[in-house]
């Protein structure tokens, strides 16, 4: 089992910055991508940004240019720095790790963009 807690959500104006992470902890090894997705109300999941284990990156063209996804293997986390924040951004973020075949997801954070 693979267990991911999220964090940094909050609420931010238009044009501000929020970075989210992910911790992953228990059977971490050979876990093939993390990544990230969101869930706005009313609306299907929709996938955000993956790092691969090699380090390949990823982006949904809604975000791309505005947020970067990155690790850091020392802590186990993963981490999506968000920028230039729009309110159609509003949603809760969910984090993802795959180990094949097996999906594993957190909890969710929860982001808000208004003025």
């Amino acid at each position: 089992q693979v267990q991911l807690v999220e964090s940094g959500g909050g609420l931010v104006q238009p044009g501000g910055s929020l970075r989210l992470s992910c911790a992953a902890s228990g059977s971490i090894f050979s876990i093939n991508a993390m990544g990230w997705y969101r869930q706005a109300p009313g609306k299907q999941r929709e996938w955000v940004a993956t790092i691969t284990s090699g380090g390949s990156t990823n982006y949904a063209d809604s975000v791309k240019g505005r947020f970067t996804i990155s690790r850091e293997n020392a802590v186990n986390t993963v981490y999506l720095q968000m920028n230039s924040l729009k309110p159609e951004d509003t949603a809760v973020y969910i984090c993802n790790a795959v180990r094949l075949p097996t999906q594993y997801w957190g909890q969710g954070t929860q982001v808000t963009v208004s003025s």
